[in-house]
């Protein structure tokens, strides 16, 4: 059985969307940290998210290198199954977030200073 997010993972996903994540991609890098690896349907159930969300969230996350696939060897017919994994662990991940987003900030604030230069606010 799939587990739901505690408190605590939701609040993690909130955080990372706020920093500029998707937040499904948020959810599914969340639950991948908690599990190791998972199959589309495993994240489907616990991100609560329906199967073309997770397609495109894995789509981007293989684009990043953040997560790695596999396939499972599965009888009969029929697609196989993926198996993902993330690259790197959250807390990996989220020292590279936090450092973009700080930079990002620094730039903010300099051309904020040169705005107010340039329209007399400040000297």
């Amino acid at each position: 059985m799939v587990e739901e997010f505690t408190e605590k993972e939701e609040k993690v996903v909130r955080l990372l969307s706020e920093a500029g994540l998707n937040k499904n991609i948020a959810k599914v890098v969340v639950f991948l940290s908690k599990t190791g690896e998972a199959i589309s349907r495993d994240i489907e159930r616990a991100a609560n998210l329906r199967q073309p969300e997770v397609s495109l969230a894995m789509k981007e996350l293989k684009e990043w290198g953040w997560v790695k696939e596999r396939e499972l060897k599965k009888k009969g017919k029929g697609r196989p199954l993926k198996s993902y994994k993330l690259t790197l662990d959250l807390k990996e991940r989220v020292a590279e977030l936090v450092e973009k987003k700080r930079e990002e900030l620094k730039r903010t604030e300099q051309d904020l200073v040169e705005l107010e230069e340039f329209v007399g606010l400040r000297r």
